[in-house]
């Protein structure tokens, strides 16, 4: 991991958040008390059709992180599903067999094709996925992923290392493909006061079909409860199948949510 902080950088170099934004992650625990006390508006965001959804959990994370978000979008009528594979501990290329093998198993049992949230390294996965496997994929949607720019400007670099047993410099076109465009629609949902990941790492190039979401003052650890979070994933992923459109910043959270161009003017 670099040793330097979010500030001035070296060229093609991005540094980690710096430590004051680290410490304030505690938030994350106030962005989950706001969503059970706007729970009511959250309930008005635009209902599911039914298809399957899998929640990817970021890394040292499990798939109770992802409850909140598995049990609203169930409300809203998806098919939340679990990942079931305990703690993630990294390894892209360890992980991407027992990925496709879920994501193929939730495919047979509902016939539709799955729409894919994941939360941080979650998000890597999922796009890593929809690579592997479009035709199982409908929509994915990444929290705070670090897949793009530096992706070893992080406050976890070292430590996914050392358990994962990959560095984050090897697997380069791998790595190189995932920041690119996907075979399907994708959002990355990042906020710059993220203090373990530094959000240029979240940035996709947007297109016809891709688009990056900021949301003000989410932490890291928040993101997957947060309520303007949690209302942007439920607009996105109730577009109809093959079907985009840019996200609306209006609603009730509307001032959560920074203008598109601020992200092309980074």
């Amino acid at each position: 991991m670099q040793s330097g902080r979010d500030g001035a950088q070296d060229p093609g170099r991005l540094r980690p958040p710096a430590l004051g934004l680290l410490l304030a992650e505690a938030r994350g625990l106030f962005e989950f008390n706001a969503s059970l006390l706007l729970s009511p508006l959250l309930m008005r965001a635009p209902k599911g059709d039914g298809h399957p959804v899998l929640a990817l959990p970021g890394f040292l994370a499990s798939d109770l992180s992802m409850v909140p978000l598995r049990r609203y979008l169930s409300e809203l009528g998806y098919e939340a599903h679990a990942w079931r594979m305990g703690r993630n501990l990294g390894g892209l290329e360890r992980m991407r067999e027992a990925l496709r093998t879920r994501l193929a198993e939730i495919h047979a049992a509902s016939g539709r094709k799955v729409s894919l949230v994941g939360w941080s390294l979650g998000g890597v996965y999922a796009r890593d996925l929809a690579l592997q496997a479009p035709d199982m994929v409908r929509y994915v949607v990444t929290l705070g992923s670090p897949f793009a720019n530096d992706v070893r400007a992080t406050n976890a670099t070292r430590l996914y290392e050392a358990l994962s047993g990959e560095r984050v410099d090897d697997f380069a076109e791998a790595r190189e493909a995932i920041a690119g465009e996907l075979p399907v629609p994708a959002t990355s949902i990042y906020s710059r006061a993220d203090g373990v990941v530094n959000w240029r790492t979240c940035l996709l190039h947007p297109s016809d079909r891709a688009e990056n979401i900021e949301v003000y003052l989410a932490s890291h650890i928040g993101l997957g409860v947060n309520p303007a979070v949690l209302w942007a994933v439920a607009d996105r992923l109730a577009q109809p199948e093959g079907e985009f459109w840019p996200f609306d910043r209006a609603g009730p959270f509307a001032i959560a949510y920074a203008p598109p161009e601020r992200a092309v003017s980074a």
